[in-house]
């Protein structure tokens, strides 16, 4: 039987694709895709569609992606009607509580302000801790929210921190550690279990293989 695998657009599409080469898997077309979303394995019975990474989660929620690959802050913060099957800790990253150098959110009493493209992440984070959290949803550049005094903190993704530190911003806590994630349909592991479970072992022993 066929597999339809959803990719995220990317940097873990590179990843990826680089994993899947080195398991013999006939790529060619997504190494120079162009404007091209949609693609057929070469040398096995799978297919190939890029999607963004919120989009990942609900095209294999509905069946039709049998397998996603997408980073763990998108599962974090999206719905959960899957299997998370394999972490190919690729597109390692974090997610951080920041904010401006000697005003740490964290050590704050009462009523507080987070900004952060992360809503549901941010939210969970600060109520586990206790704490009285209003969240503030920003699009755009979260690092800018502290320093214009909209926000108290911020909960973002980070991976070098080279741009907090160039927006005089610090970085108080840990909420998550992120690195892309291999899903699966619950359906397509059921009907589909063989062919699931073969490519998922090739994704594991890539992943070992290239480290």
């Amino acid at each position: 039987m066929s597999l339809s695998v959803a990719l995220t657009k990317g940097r873990l599409e590179k990843a990826v694709v680089d994993a899947l080469e080195r398991k013999g898997y006939g790529i060619e077309a997504l190494r120079s895709k162009g404007r091209q979303l949609v693609f057929q394995d070469t040398k096995k019975d799978v297919s190939y569609f890029l999607v963004k990474s919120m989009d990942c989660i609900t095209y294999v929620e509905h069946g039709v992606a049998d397998i996603g690959v997408v980073g763990k802050d998108t599962l974090m913060e999206g719905g959960d009607d899957y299997y998370e099957m394999l972490d190919l800790g690729i597109g390692r990253c974090r997610f951080i509580v920041g904010g401006i150098t000697g005003n740490n959110p964290l050590e704050k009493s009462g009523h507080i302000k987070i900004g952060t493209k992360y809503p549901n992440v941010a939210r969970s984070y600060f109520q586990s801790l206790g704490m009285d959290v209003e969240i503030i949803k920003i699009d755009g550049s979260v690092e800018l929210a502290p320093v214009m005094g909209l926000c108290d903190g911020i909960v973002d993704i980070m991976e070098t921190g080279t741009t907090l530190k160039e927006n005089g911003l610090d970085v108080f806590a840990t909420v998550a550690e992120i690195s892309a994630r291999v899903i699966v349909n619950k359906a397509a592991f059921k009907m589909k279990r063989d062919e699931v479970m073969a490519f998922l072992k090739d994704m594991e022993e890539s992943h070992a293989e290239g480290n």
